[in-house]
């Protein structure tokens, strides 16, 4: 496809639908008066945001039935889940902005979620399934202030489903589905998912339960080099179990607790090209939350608490490795309003990590891997009645090991009198401490500095129509130093010296076309100086149509991603010394769909999926399988 094309394109349509907005008034208003979290702690008009936050909401995801939380995450612009495309076992990757998985921070209800055992504390979000999900936020920058470490190139704050105004209410599902890569055609379902929640009110009190199951065979993790080879498939399991019980004593206080189980377990194989009949790994997760918030006359005062203990064995060359971690979290914020435009925001965050590592090669105690941080904070939010919006914001990081680690952030927007056009910048900071495993693992080095990160962004937004259209370009700069990278040839993390530059531009363009007919597209170019850009492709377009008449509903996307460059390496005899290579992904084209229907008074409803409905034989990671065109057939009841 001509790259140049797809820009002009882009930008033909921006200016194009920006005139016919301006000379049409009518139609109804979409779900565009948002109420957004991410860039305050606290709720606010999106309007009123400095920041372009898109949020994925139960409408969303009720239209993308069938799709799991990656392939939801990656529909968005600036969002590379890497893995998403491919068998359920296959580890993820979040790669945001030209940056990598540990620079995005991802949050459940507010918390932060983390595997302190993990190469770079990442969440694995093969443990969520989508059907616990409410809505996703992100919020796309360096984002310390607010957050604290990991919050480099974004935040995804992700909400769990809450309970109805009912006494008794609930729902269950079972999905069928295919498990084929491309050029293969076998309808034997061989993915089951099923699950089932019960939930209400009774006067001052509110219960939230459910459970989730998912089995899936059908694909190998690892793609044969030629067509005459045949490797195994590689299965993958799921269990989970969530519970939520709250308290609303009165209109001022209310006081959730969250409780978590879940389970995953894979057949994984020996890496690119490279089939294995025998790995497989294990990881097992109980995740609490406390969430009490109390309102008075002049502001909010909240807690977001929460911790989370993850077992990991994986099986791996014929040896057994456990991991173990365990992480706390609590965050206490407290947002006053001087004046209906002014507020202060002002909190203290606490983060404790450790880990052990038990294998017959090498252990790592608790007692030697562990940190925590403490975390002050405040941020200045005024919203002027005169279309000024300002976010100013700063955070200490005290770090038990790293000492003290200032940042900020700088976020003023405009909305233009007598329109719906804002204009936004920002300029913010963030910093990512390196992990435990980086620290004290083997391939370790305890002289590790925190990265550095700064993002500079500037952009407009508009809505036309009644509303009926929304509008955003946003160009951003980022730069980090100090960066944590492995040397293949001494088998050791280090810190880079240089810096890592990466600029983009997102754009979203979003048109109601009818009441019941909706359009929704965005397109990334996102541009890096150095190191490779296999997971973090320079275009890419998603365009998705929906469409609901009456009790049916349908859905159709395109996602169009362009070539990337893997790096990979090779240990060539007879020396066997590490040797990097290059290879060229090409570019690939999806197209997915899905119908749903609603029936008995909406006590039913049922959906069939289809994805990659072109049957594309692509590459999203070199060396490993991906999905070809597969079905999935759901059912739902509600009660």
């Amino acid at each position: 496809m001509n790259i140049k094309f797809i820009k002009w394109s882009v930008c033909a349509a921006f200016l194009s639908s920006l005139t016919y907005a301006q000379e049409k008034e009518s139609l109804q208003t979409t779900n565009l008066d948002e109420v957004v979290v991410s860039d305050t702690k606290f709720e606010q008009k999106k309007e009123l945001s400095g920041k372009v936050i898109e949020k994925i909401t139960a409408k969303d995801l009720e239209a993308k039935k069938g799709q799991s939380v990656a392939a939801v995450l990656t529909q968005v612009a600036g969002v590379e889940v890497n893995g998403s495309n491919s068998s359920a076992g296959k580890d993820l990757g979040v790669y945001i902005r030209g940056g990598r998985n540990n620079q995005v921070l991802i949050l459940i209800d507010g918390v932060p979620v983390s595997d302190a055992s993990g190469i770079n504390i990442s969440y694995d979000l093969r443990l969520l399934p989508v059907e616990q999900v409410e809505s996703i936020e992100i919020m796309k920058g360096a984002s310390s202030t607010l957050y604290g470490s990991g919050a480099a190139t974004a935040v995804i704050n992700i909400k769990l489903k809450q309970t109805t105004t009912k006494a008794v209410s609930g729902s269950a599902y079972l999905n069928l589905g295919t498990q084929n890569v491309a050029k293969e055609n076998n309808f034997d379902p061989k993915s089951v998912n099923q699950g089932g929640a019960i939930n209400g009110k009774l006067s001052k009190f509110n219960y939230y339960a459910s459970v989730n199951r998912t089995e899936t065979t059908g694909i190998s993790e690892a793609r044969p080099e030629s067509d005459n080879e045949s490797f195994e498939k590689d299965n993958f399991s799921r269990v989970n179990s969530m519970v939520r019980l709250g308290f609303t004593p009165n209109d001022k206080f209310k006081f959730d607790i969250t409780g978590n189980y879940d389970k995953i377990k894979s057949e994984f194989d020996s890496g690119a090209f490279a089939d294995n009949d025998e790995n497989f790994f294990s990881s097992e997760q109980f995740r609490v939350a406390f969430l009490p918030k109390y309102k008075y006359r002049k502001g909010e005062l909240v807690l977001n608490a929460g911790a989370n203990t993850i077992t990991r064995d994986l099986f791996n060359y014929g040896a057994s490795t456990i991991y173990k971690s365990n992480s706390v979290n609590a965050d206490l914020f407290n947002k006053y309003n001087f004046t209906d435009k002014l507020s202060l925001i002002v909190g203290g965050q606490f983060q404790f990590f450790e880990m052990s590592n038990q294998s017959e090669y090498v252990d790592i105690t608790e007692e030697m891997a562990h940190f925590n941080m403490i975390d002050p904070y405040a941020s200045v939010v005024y919203n002027s009645d005169f279309g000024l919006n300002v976010n100013l914001g700063g955070r200490l990081n005290i770090h038990n090991r790293y000492g003290n680690q200032m940042v900020y952030n700088v976020n003023p927007s405009y909305t233009i009198p007598n329109t719906t056009v804002k204009l936004l910048t920002s300029v913010s900071t963030a910093y990512v401490t390196p992990s435990l495993y980086q620290l004290y693992s083997s391939y370790g080095d305890e002289d590790l500095t925190p990265e550095e990160n700064m993002t500079v962004e500037a952009g407009a937004e508009a809505t036309f129509l009644d509303k009926k259209v929304r509008l955003s370009i946003v160009g951003y700069h980022r730069e980090e130093k100090n960066s944590i990278e492995f040397d293949y040839m001494m088998y050791n993390y280090f810190t880079y010296d240089g810096k890592i530059k990466v600029q983009g531009v997102e754009v979203n363009a979003d048109y109601a076309i009818f009441d019941n007919l909706q359009l929704k597209t965005n397109y990334t170019f996102a541009e890096l100086d150095t190191f490779s850009q296999a997971y973090n492709p320079k275009h890419k377009v998603n365009a998705i149509v929906s469409y609901v008449y009456k009790k049916l509903s349908t859905n159709v996307s395109y996602q169009f991603v362009s070539e990337r460059t893997a790096e990979y390496i090779v240990y060539p005899a007879p020396n066997y010394n590490a040797t990097f290579m290059t290879e060229t992904l090409n570019d690939y084209q999806l197209v997915n769909a899905n119908i749903g229907y609603k029936i008995l008074k909406d006590k039913m409803n049922l959906f069939l999926a289809v994805d990659n409905i072109l049957d594309k034989d692509f590459v999203q990671t070199r060396g490993y399988s991906t999905r070809g065109r597969n079905f999935m057939f759901g059912l739902g009841f509600n009660f």
